[in-house]
């Protein structure tokens, strides 16, 4: 019975995705719904599989990566997004917007940021944040990593654990302004790609934006 189960519910979820890909004439709201119906009908299976909230968990995830931007939608489901995250930073001297391909690069200075030597976000940064995280919230259907990264004076390990923490503050500052936890991971680099001779450009976070590919 729990397999029978399981199957119909394979079979609910596709047809769902497929008529959000199908009926789509928002991409925005098409893929949003989509991300929606993907986690939800995953949840259920989760459920059904492993009747505890871990597996509700595991199956939500799986919904919503099925849910991702169809193939031939990507490019312009970025195309938006880069154009209202360059929008929402367009006055602010402390970030730059690169794209390569279909991923977004988000990159903002260490200084405007954070204090020499401290992982605590300064009022301007939660003001940035606050703009980048509404445009996030815009667009669902991307992973996001957080990299912090530092130039090469002091101790190596010093600034790997200082790098780690500043992105941590950062992923719970975007949290907070409503963005998924489950979507984004943190890396700290601390010194090992540097990007100028300069230190002061070294010092910077970077937040690199990936779409979820449907399927």
């Amino acid at each position: 019975m729990k397999n029978f189960v399981i199957v119909v519910l394979c079979l609910l979820l596709s047809i769902s995705l497929f008529s959000c890909a199908t009926l789509d004439t928002n991409q925005k709201q098409g893929t949003a719904v989509g991300a929606g119906v993907g986690a939800g009908v995953g949840a259920i299976l989760g459920q059904v599989i492993g009747k505890d909230t871990e597996s509700t968990l595991i199956g939500a995830g799986i919904g919503a990566a099925l849910g991702g931007v169809a193939g031939n939608q990507i490019g312009r489901y970025m195309d938006m997004q880069e154009k209202e995250l360059r929008d929402a930073l367009a006055a602010s001297e402390a970030a730059s917007i690169r794209r390569e391909q279909d991923i977004l690069r988000a990159t903002f200075k260490g200084e405007a940021f954070f204090d020499v030597n401290s992982t605590a976000l300064k009022p301007g940064g939660y003001a940035e944040l606050e703009r980048v995280a509404q445009v996030l919230n815009k667009y669902p259907q991307t992973t996001i990593e957080i990299g912090g990264h530092t130039d090469t004076r002091g101790a190596a390990e010093y600034n790997q654990d200082l790098s780690l923490k500043r992105a941590g503050s950062v992923r719970d500052t975007l949290i907070q302004n409503g963005v998924a936890q489950e979507r984004m991971t943190i890396v700290g680099y601390g010194e090992s790609r540097p990007i100028s001779s300069d230190h002061a450009m070294n010092r910077r976070v970077e937040i690199i934006i990936v779409p979820i590919r449907q399927g």
